[in-house]
């Protein structure tokens, strides 16, 4: 058996790595002539960083990551609301790492190439079309000119193109054009002194007038100490432009609504208007797919299941992905009934993540404050929310994501 995995980032090269470790042969084939450190910040979550202890990735990871202490909630206003620990600080087996997204990808191409191989990560291929041939699974590619490389067999092949998937545009022609939520994002990356506990998640706000996301990504960048500290601010917005993770943002288009965001912790409006870069992307998703597998051909992390990027989930979702193919290739000595079982295994819950991200958000707490206050400071949390209910929202979504402590620590190390 050999696995023909279709793109380099996050999903594919953990892929690579589970299978490799698996005895399973692979080659990853990537559109991009060079692979490169790029993007901004991502979260592996403990659910997902135990697969990275798993592979042996814990040191590594550390040495590059921040390792999350604990998530705070604030209205605009700057009033506290609720905060708890993350991670092994929550007593959970496995860290929370938040991490750049090309330092994780470079760690996984590393670790990758080092196991199995230089000659197991093909670049300036780009996948065109899968079609089936007897036992064989045959993808057919292009070079970055638009011109026809040799097709490649395979016993399967999976599609981890991320949220533009040439397969499953294949698989699905007439899906259509991503729903948008009504909220456009901004998002970027800034040098800045840490804050709180300097390893802290913090939310603020609701879509109403804003919503932000703060954490840092990387420790003592420079002599002076500082962190390179993540963003990610919400808006509502009308109109939206088509979905890129590389297009260049603009402060002025966002920025006065955080003029008067000044916290004894942090200057918001100042922090942003420090920022290495603004890049803009509209909160898009996909309603669930009915099947993900035909025949040899299956997909994985965003090309099986886009969802709103809440919930610091997308990257954990591709990874859970990963150990559920490995299981079932390396159970199941049919490929095709092998794919069935990864689908029937992580579709559902993937779906629930999906659909969870639009209506229940982590940041569920932002709302519920923001409805009962009507966007109002107030003088005591208690009079507002009980912590009970507080903790009742922030364990609902940890259930449906599948971090919860007691679903995690019962799956064992394995």
């Amino acid at each position: 058996m050999e696995v023909l995995i279709i793109g380099a980032g996050i999903g594919g090269l953990t892929l690579g790595l589970m299978l490799h470790r698996a005895g399973i042969p692979c080659r990853v084939f990537e559109s991009a002539t060079e692979l490169k450190a790029v993007g901004v910040g991502i979260n592996l979550l403990p659910h997902a960083s135990k697969e990275m202890v798993a592979l042996g990735l814990e040191d590594e990871l550390a040495k590059v990551a921040v390792t999350t202490r604990e998530y705070c909630f604030f209205n605009r206003f700057g009033q506290f609301i609720y905060a708890e620990p993350a991670g092994r600080f929550a007593g959970y087996d496995y860290p929370q790492f938040s991490i750049h997204r090309g330092d994780l990808q470079m760690v996984l191409l590393d670790a990758f190439i080092a196991r199995a191989g230089a000659d197991r990560v093909v670049t300036g291929w780009r996948c065109t079309r899968v079609e089936h041939e007897n036992d064989n699974a045959i993808a057919h590619f292009e070079d970055a000119n638009g011109k026809p490389l040799p097709p490649q067999r395979g016993s399967v092949v999976v599609g981890c193109e991320g949220i533009h998937s040439t397969l499953r545009k294949q698989l699905y022609p007439n899906e259509g054009p991503p729903l948008y939520s009504g909220i456009n994002m901004w998002r970027g990356v800034t040098r800045w002194k840490p804050f709180l506990s300097g390893g802290s998640m913090v939310r603020i706000g609701w879509h109403h007038p804003a919503k932000v996301l703060i954490y840092p990504i990387r420790n003592d960048i420079d002599a002076e100490g500082r962190q390179l500290v993540n963003w990610v601010v919400d808006i509502e917005t009308p109109t939206y432009k088509k979905r890129d993770w590389n297009r260049q943002g603009r402060l002025e288009d966002f920025i006065d609504v955080l003029a008067d965001w000044r916290f004894d912790w942090l200057d918001v409006a100042e922090f942003i208007r420090s920022s290495d870069m603004v890049l803009e992307y509209p909160m898009v998703d996909q309603d669930p797919l009915a099947r993900w597998s035909f025949g040899r051909l299956t997909l994985l992390g965003d090309a099986a299941h886009p969802m709103y990027p809440r919930g610091a989930n997308g990257a954990a979702q591709a990874i859970l992905d990963c150990r559920a193919l490995t299981d079932a290739l390396k159970t199941n000595p049919d490929p095709v009934a092998a794919l069935k079982a990864y689908e029937a295994k992580r579709l559902p819950a993937t779906s629930e993540v999906v659909l969870a991200n639009r209506k229940a958000p982590p940041d569920a707490i932002l709302h519920e404050v923001y409805r009962r206050t009507g966007d109002k400071p107030f003088k005591n949390i208690d009079e507002v929310i009980s912590r009970e209910e507080l903790v009742a929202l922030s364990e609902s979504y940890k259930r449906v994501a599948g971090y919860d402590k007691e679903k995690l620590s019962s799956r064992g190390r394995g």
